[in-house]
């Protein structure tokens, strides 16, 4: 199988597994067919001979080089790789000559940038007007989420491609592909070593080859076998595919927090022991737990954020596992617990509310008077002790600038706590109604 990546002279056999096998056409590319496929986006350009500039977004190990590579060659176009982070604007210049040169001998210029989302400002103006006239044809590849990570203006000269992690009958099919080349011809494994292996690589093709070849090596030194106890010991001190910071961190942070909004404890527990699998930091999960507590939980039961914070100070004071098991406490406990979001939407109409009207002056009666000029300049005039009337409530007061007709934040939910909590306001606001004393503006 030819590698498109080889130079002249290059000797592949020393290149690893993952660059060996790397497919030449569409035709050996395996998964993606939403996108490849008879019929879809990529492969009916690709027929029309019309290949555009492209955002391939996508986990790590789904094909996005190979993808681009493949595209590039389909349509005889010249493959420029380009670092995002170490390339300059006089590089890209430097490049969109040569493009420019070989435009002019009938040839066209795939200039292809992996981890596009660290190209800056500065950057992404220099290639973009040779984009749109047609010098250069673009592909990035990202992890990351390109409507956050890349400015609008590249955006919108190229359409963005979802890649998705690979199925297990795509990474079976590569596998089976690995064992028969020349390498690892001669190797066996058996059924269970094989399901142990696509267990442990998440979708993840570059994965998958570089744990088979490095089981391999170790495989010849014994009697041929890839066994299931030798994939262990290589997987001991590996972790699973974990994007700290990035798509993945936050889809399975999502889901975390939407689990125990949805009071499922079981699903909380998977999300949760999923991300610690991962690597995730637990402290930085017991803080968003204490977010939970408030948003999805509320008043409908206080007790929540008092547990999710006892679960962090015991992650920082004792560490794993103890740490990680009071978190896991919590989050059953939250999962269960009555949830209201009253709070949250009372506090984020608090804060429309003020930035959409003008800022009011406090009311005298509700300033502190601690000097004589102020109870002069009548600071505290006329203002009435809670504590000297019964039940400490002042009927008919009012605690807001006098321009603002009293708004109604807060509404409890008939849950938890939260009923009493409605039925104590519902008998404060009839006591206003029943007053006769209003304030006078």
């Amino acid at each position: 199988m030819s590698d498109l990546f080889s130079g002249p002279g290059q000797d592949s056999r020393h290149q690893p597994l993952a660059a060996r096998l790397r497919p030449a056409s569409l035709e050996e590319y395996v998964g993606q067919q939403h996108l490849v496929g008879p019929g879809k986006p990529l492969r009916r350009a690709l027929d029309q001979g019309q290949l555009h500039s492209m955002i391939l977004w996508g986990p790590p190990g789904t094909g996005k080089t190979t993808l681009a590579l493949i595209l590039a060659h389909h349509v005889q176009a010249a493959f420029v790789t380009m670092s995002a982070v170490l390339a300059g604007v006089k590089d890209i210049r430097a490049e969109v000559e040569r493009a420019r040169d070989r435009l002019a001998m009938g040839r066209r210029t795939v200039l292809f940038v992996d981890e596009v989302h660290r190209f800056n400002k500065s950057q992404q103006d220099a290639f973009l007007p040779h984009v749109e006239d047609g010098t250069l044809i673009f592909i990035g590849a990202t992890t990351e989420n390109p409507s956050f990570e890349l400015n609008n203006a590249l955006l919108s000269r190229a359409r963005v491609y979802r890649l998705q992690s690979l199925q297990r009958d795509d990474l079976a099919q590569l596998l089976d592909r690995a064992l028969a080349t020349e390498p690892l011809d001669g190797l066996r494994m058996g059924e269970g070593a094989r399901t142990l292996l696509l267990d442990q690589v998440d979708g993840d093709a570059r994965r998958l080859l570089n744990l088979l070849e490095i089981a391999a090596d170790l495989a010849r030194g014994e009697d041929g076998e890839i066994t299931e106890p030798l994939l262990k010991e290589l997987f001991r001190d590996s972790l699973r595919r974990f994007d700290k910071g990035g798509d993945i961190f936050y889809d399975q942070i999502s889901a975390l927090h939407k689990s125990v909004r949805g009071s499922d404890p079981d699903a909380a527990l998977y999300w949760f022991a999923r991300m610690l699998d991962g690597g995730a930091d637990p402290l930085y999960i017991a803080r968003r737990v204490v977010r939970m507590a408030s948003e999805d939980i509320g008043n409908a039961d206080p007790r929540a954020l008092r547990l999710a914070l006892d679960a962090w100070e015991v992650q920082e004071r004792l560490g794993s596992p103890e740490g990680e098991l009071a978190i896991a406490q919590a989050l059953v406990y939250l999962a269960v617990a009555a949830k209201s979001n009253a709070v949250y939407n009372a506090y984020n109409q608090a804060r429309r509310f003020v930035a959409e009207h003008p800022t009011d002056e406090v009311p005298l009666h509700l300033r502190n008077a601690p000097t004589k000029l102020m109870k002069a300049e009548g600071y505290g005039d006329d203002y009435r002790y809670a504590h000297d009337f019964p039940d400490a409530y002042v009927p008919g007061e009012s605690y807001f600038p006098t321009s603002i007709p009293r708004p109604a934040f807060y509404q409890p939910v008939p849950r938890g706590l939260e009923i009493r909590m409605a039925e104590k306001l519902a008998s404060l606001r009839e006591k206003d109604r029943q007053s006769d004393w209003q304030r006078e503006d």
